[in-house]
């Protein structure tokens, strides 16, 4: 069972993949200042809520891209219902090797930075994709607090490849970004995403109980639930940050 499939199913009933609520994304537009007909690139767009919702409020324009065909039917389906359906590209590819014909007035990667192989990497696919005075969102995993060295392994991680919050700014100026703004998901909102994916998991095993996919996805909620609750909810913390690249 591939982990893109698990989360498919995980993920079935949430409209936004990451750990912010609809207030929180709003909030994000908010701090973005959007205009109508801005352009914006969303990598790994997962359920194209961030562009749907966007689109529908503000009047931008967008492309997102994503691996996954199941999301990309509820992103379109998504956009359908708000009426916004001429205004964003939904794009079945790799984000990690999408190659955009013209520069964006925005470009975002929210929750999936291992399209770029991490922070780093991920930075460079979005600066390549927005103008010079653009910019550029990021959502990001950060540790809270330094780990004990036991967190590394339960949560399947290795040291370095998520940094403090300073670490974060540290990344970014090397990148040649300035941070100009976050919005940090809390503790509830963390919840409600973990937990969400516990009851869908337990949907679907009790719909699918003979599916031979039903002892991976069994394994991994229980697997991935104990690292939240023993480790990820007290060290990990998640943002999106607001960055432009300096004209």
């Amino acid at each position: 069972m591939s982990r893109l499939r698990y989360f498919e199913i995980v993920e079935a009933e949430h409209r936004i993949l990451n750990p912010v609520t609809e207030e929180k994304l709003a909030l994000v537009a908010q701090v973005c200042r959007l205009e109508p007909e801005q352009r914006l690139l969303d990598l790994a767009c997962g359920k194209a809520e961030l562009l749907a919702t966007w689109a529908h409020r503000y009047g931008i324009r967008g492309v997102g891209v994503d691996i996954s065909e199941v999301f990309l039917a509820e992103g379109r389906a998504r956009l359908a219902e708000l009426g916004v359906a001429d205004l964003v590209d939904l794009v079945h590819a790799d984000a990690g090797s999408y190659l955009p014909g013209e520069p964006f007035d925005l470009a975002s990667c929210v929750g999936a930075t291992w399209v770029g192989g991490g922070l780093t990497g991920t930075l460079a696919l979005l600066r390549r994709a927005v103008r010079p005075g653009g910019l550029v969102l990021v959502g990001e995993v950060f540790w809270a607090e330094p780990p004990p060295a036991e967190a590394y392994r339960v949560l399947e991680t290795e040291p370095g490849e998520f940094v403090t919050l300073a670490g974060v700014l540290d990344r970014v100026e090397e990148a040649g970004l300035d941070l100009v703004e976050m919005v940090l998901a809390d503790p509830d909102s963390w919840d409600r995403y973990e937990a969400m994916h516990w009851a869908a998991a337990d949907r679907w095993l009790r719909a699918n109980p003979s599916d031979p996919d039903a002892p991976m996805v069994r394994e991994l909620t229980s697997r991935y639930r104990r690292a939240y609750l023993e480790y990820g909810r007290r060290y990990l913390g998640w943002g999106i940050f607001v960055l432009r690249w300096p004209p």
